[in-house]
């Protein structure tokens, strides 16, 4: 059996029934990351946002406290064995950047996932339009602007509007639309993340797609892997078949985050502990 000290990688997108659409707790997900060969597992609840905004699918505010102690819980049970961090998925909506602020600063996060959700209400009503392709422009565009920001660090399922505009997602005509997106997400230095939930999604791949990914590297944008599990038993899935597209993408390292600063591990070791 693999032993702590090999331990390389972390699953770095994870839920609570907190979210109100997962379900299991953090111990529950640090028990099966232990089983699959990882280092550590970062618990990443939806955010609180103020107002009732998309409240069916995130924490309210009055709970916030909760699920920073659920979260320290599972820490202390698990020390030594895996570490469990503190960290968060954040909703990047424009006009919500100073709420952002003082809430990601009101505690000591491991590691923030920023989101851009095209599903959402608020973004149907402020965004949606018939011209399906100009709702893929908003979203890349947001996507940059909220690595602008640099709120964030790493941007969760980037290609995520492609499974609410399916019927007029075209994956080679959309990459003039994301290189430039791209381009001012690289000058950040913000990372982005392979979500391997996406297997699951009505365009059965990977977040973001194969040739998203080669242009990501091109700019030397990092990568998080994340299994984006909403129940203990997805933690860390297709992370093989993850790291294996990664180097087809010309990707030698993957990354984590500790007290919010990035850790990079060769892809090669990371294979390794989680197949010992």
């Amino acid at each position: 059996m693999i032993t702590t000290e090999e331990r390389v990688l972390f699953e770095s997108h994870s839920h609570t029934p907190l979210c109100k659409h997962a379900d299991g707790y953090p111990t529950e997900y640090a028990a099966v990351a232990e089983s699959r060969g990882l280092k550590g597992i970062h618990i990443t609840c939806h955010n609180p946002m103020p107002a009732g905004f998309s409240a069916g699918v995130r924490m309210a505010e009055s709970e916030f406290d909760q699920y920073v102690d659920l979260v320290a819980q599972a820490t202390d049970q698990w020390r030594g064995r895996i570490d469990v961090g503190l960290g968060l998925e954040a909703d990047y909506f424009e006009g919500y950047e100073t709420y952002l602020e003082k809430q990601l600063s009101s505690t000591d996060f491991q590691f923030v996932l920023g989101s851009v959700h095209p599903q959402i209400a608020e973004f149907r009503r402020d965004y949606w339009q018939d011209d399906l392709l100009e709702v893929q422009r908003t979203y890349f565009n947001l996507l940059a602007k909220s690595a602008e920001t640099g709120l964030f660090d790493s941007l969760a399922h980037p290609d995520l509007i492609k499974n609410f505009t399916s019927e007029a997602w075209d994956p080679v005509a959309i990459l003039d639309v994301i290189r430039p997106a791209l381009d001012r997400i690289a000058k950040t230095g913000v990372a982005m993340e392979l979500n391997t939930s996406g297997v699951n999604k009505r365009i059965s791949q990977m977040n973001p797609f194969p040739d998203m990914l080669r242009e990501m590297q091109i700019r030397g944008i990092p990568v998080t892997l994340g299994a984006d599990a909403h129940t203990p038993g997805r933690v860390g899935d297709g992370y093989e078949s993850a790291m294996e597209l990664l180097r087809a993408a010309g990707y030698t390292h993957v990354n984590y985050f500790l007290g919010r600063q990035r850790q990079p591990v060769a892809i090669s070791d990371a294979l390794a502990a989680i197949n010992a």
